[in-house]
């Protein structure tokens, strides 16, 4: 459960960008939890081969995974993902970020995946998340089958979904201010009560924080974790509105303690144990709270 916290902001970087190594050292772009080195739509057909040859010669000089930020990468297709399972230095990143996730896409990712062991992040962001019946056959696919272990959580790819509608997204709009609105607690509804994560989908303006930051806090009513970033600017925005406050905390912890009555009245509100425990936990997870049991026998 924790894991998928540690995500925060996650920064897409073209994996032909100069500055990729020092990107994904976490040298640079300070507070960023997570990237992306994306093989697929950030860069041109023509400049695979030259992403692929950047992250071969980078890729051993990373530090091990329990150092830096969290590193992903996104292939282009799973050929490509077995190619960069080839490549010497691959165990220093955590995972991938699969493209264009459906029932009828996954087989051949998780074939080349075979028993290696990372992190997959399936991107929702093709004609089959308007189908209801096709999110059920998904969701039994990734809770049934040997890739769940590998599942770190889903990611809505917003642009891609708005695309299919004919619309862009236009400036001080948020994401539930267009049909997105609609279909993202649909989403949260088909994998959430499962056990599997969603994140937010990218805010495109880099220049308007004010509804980014407006965004993200109903990216958090809705339960998703962690925000796509496409620019380090909105890196900050992103980590203020994911953290947590002294309320919050304080809130969750008498929600676990051991002693605390099952029913019980705080700040006007009146709290169950047995129905606010997995909100709390969360909330102990979004504050980066990796030994839960220390803090609440506290």
């Amino acid at each position: 459960m924790h894991d998928v916290y540690r995500l925060g902001a996650s920064l897409y970087v073209p994996a032909i960008h100069p500055k990729l190594k020092d990107a994904l050292r976490g040298a640079i772009f300070g507070g960023v939890r997570s990237l992306i080195a994306c093989t697929e739509d950030s860069i041109a057909e023509a400049d695979v081969d030259r992403a692929l040859g950047n992250l071969s010669r980078l890729l051993p000089h990373l530090p091990q995974r329990d150092q830096g930020p969290l590193r992903f990468i996104r292939p282009r297709n799973a050929v490509v993902l077995a190619e960069l399972l080839r490549m010497d230095g691959i165990e220093r990143v955590h995972g991938f970020v699969i493209p264009k996730a459906d029932v009828d896409t996954l087989s051949p990712y998780e074939s080349a995946l075979g028993r290696h062991d990372y992190w997959l992040m399936p991107t929702l962001e093709t004609s089959a998340v308007f189908d209801p019946l096709a999110l059920r056959e998904l969701r039994q696919r990734l809770t049934a089958a040997a890739i769940k272990r590998h599942i770190l959580a889903l990611r809505i790819g917003g642009n891609d979904l708005l695309k299919m509608l004919g619309l862009r997204r236009l400036r001080g709009v948020s994401i539930y201010q267009t049909p997105l609105g609609l279909l993202i607690p649909q989403l949260v509804l088909a994998f959430r009560a499962f056990g599997i994560h969603l994140t937010a989908p990218v805010f495109d303006f880099i220049d308007d924080p004010q509804t980014l930051a407006d965004e993200v806090r109903q990216d958090v009513q809705m339960g998703l974790i962690g925000k796509t970033a496409i620019h380090p600017d909105q890196i900050p925005v992103i980590e203020e509105g994911l953290a947590v406050s002294e309320h919050e905390l304080e809130l969750a912890r008498q929600i676990l303690a051991p002693r605390r009555e099952a029913v019980f009245r705080l700040h006007g509100a009146m709290i169950e144990k047995a129905v606010h425990q997995e909100w709390a936990y969360a909330i102990l997870a979004r504050a980066g709270t990796a030994r839960v049991a220390l803090e609440v026998g506290g």
